[in-house]
């Protein structure tokens, strides 16, 4: 992400100051007034050329690993506090003792569920409110119970409605949208969070009482609000009665051909004497080739020619940089003179890494995904085998919907994996 000094907050700040022009901002700074007006340029990168190489070179930006310095001890303090990650458990020794029943909510197009599925769960209710989606879980899993339903409305109205009589679940999943709340005061409770996705995901979980469950979201959470907010959340459900803990689980890591990263915060209610364990790192670590052989023809979205003829410069692995300057000024426009790395814009990914994290749509400029041959995104069923989607699964609705479906998935076997760690906690409460 490339960052730019807000010109208007600054000036709003220099009026409480009592600081009225920039000369005068400039002689207390103790720079030159052209010097200032450089700094405020929208063609100026406030961030240093070393570290923004550090961040391109990572292919991350900026604001995934800065916070304030003044939050620094406290948010380092948090981590350790919560997220534990040196217990791991082998799951290719975990078989369920039982069957496990499940809830899911925000279950979309079925990528958690179908690896929760996988490692041994029973579902009995999924909540998803967006019909594609829905009717996608349908054709795949007739037998599944779908609620198309908002989950507000599942929530208010209770959702033991739409289970069987006397049903006891074990474990309820979902990954509900991430939003701000409001720090007014420092004991949060759940009725102060009420009105976020959040609320009505915790509401459901304190009516049900599973034994385990898992709320897992994207990488950002984690450092939301400098941690504020991700903190708010362990807070409310410790209030809950449930002991949690959270840690960053990377899909390269288990079978995935993908550099997508999601926080799981996982809890486990306060009489259950066991304490999670995150499933450990396979030695096996997929690249594109591995995962896009013999894919089945399928639709998939095509490049304007203009965009076509621009990224048939580009290598595999290469983005925008390896452009010719003009061409890379002409088809960048304004973002060319902005700093920052960007590095997916233009970008073809290489046959030997594993894709970058998939998008809603394949052929976002800021966020390219191309072949690594062929000048063009990749298809609906190219999408799938990335997410790890086995053929067989169908995706409802009109192409656009279905690279949304997938791009919003949770890669089936990182969802096997998680799910699989969790079995490994049931099976120990009931020793």
């Amino acid at each position: 992400m490339a960052l730019v000094v807000d010109k208007e907050k600054i000036h709003n700040i220099m009026k409480e100051k009592n600081i009225r022009t920039q000369s005068e901002l400039a002689t207390k700074i103790g720079i030159t007034k052209n010097q200032l007006s450089v700094m405020l340029s929208k063609d100026s990168n406030p961030i240093k050329s070393n570290f923004q190489k550090m961040c391109d070179l990572l292919e991350i930006e900026a604001t995934d690993i800065v916070i304030p310095q003044d939050v620094l001890n406290c948010s380092t303090k948090i981590v350790k506090q919560i997220d534990i990650g040196d217990d791991y458990v082998d799951i290719g020794n975990v078989v369920a003792a039982r069957k496990y029943t499940s809830v899911e909510l925000f279950a979309g197009a079925g990528g958690l569920a179908l690896g929760l599925e996988k490692s041994g769960f029973h579902v009995k209710a999924l909540v998803e409110y967006d019909k594609y989606a829905a009717q996608t879980l349908r054709i795949n899993r007739p037998t599944w119970n779908v609620i198309e339903e908002d989950i507000i409305k599942v929530s208010e109205n209770g959702i033991r409605k739409h289970l069987p009589n006397n049903c006891d679940i074990d474990f309820v999943s979902g990954g509900y949208p991430c939003q701000a709340f409001s720090y007014a005061g420092r004991k949060l409770g759940l009725d102060d969070v009420r009105g976020t996705m959040f609320f009505y995901f915790a509401k459901i979980i304190d009516d049900l009482r599973p034994k385990v469950f898992l709320a897992e979201n994207v990488r950002g959470l984690s450092s939301h609000d400098s941690g504020k907010t991700l903190q708010t959340m362990i807070g409310i459900y410790e209030n809950m009665g449930y002991k949690v803990t959270w840690h960053l689980l990377k899909a390269n890591d288990y079978g995935v051909a993908q550099k997508r990263e999601r926080v799981a915060i996982i809890g486990i209610r306060n009489d259950l004497d066991v304490t999670y364990r995150i499933p450990k790192v396979f030695d096996y670590k997929p690249v594109l080739r591995d995962v896009l052989k013999n894919v089945p023809p399928s639709v998939g979205e095509a490049y304007p020619e203009k965009k076509r003829k621009v990224i048939d410069l580009v290598p595999p692995g290469g983005y925008w940089r390896d452009l010719p300057e003009q061409i890379a000024k002409n088809y960048m426009g304004k973002s060319f003179y902005s700093g920052g790395g960007r590095t997916g814009m233009a970008r073809r990914i290489s046959w030997n890494e594993p894709c970058l994290t998939l998008t809603c749509s394949p052929a976002q400029k800021q966020t390219e995904r191309c072949h690594p041959d062929e000048t063009r995104p990749f298809t609906v069923r190219e999408y799938a085998r990335i997410q790890s989607f086995p053929e067989i699964w169908k995706f409802f609705g009109t192409m656009g919907q279905q690279y949304k479906q997938i791009g919003n998935g949770v890669p089936v076997l990182l969802a096997k994996a998680i799910g699989l760690s969790v079995i490994d906690v049931l099976n120990r409460a009931e020793i």
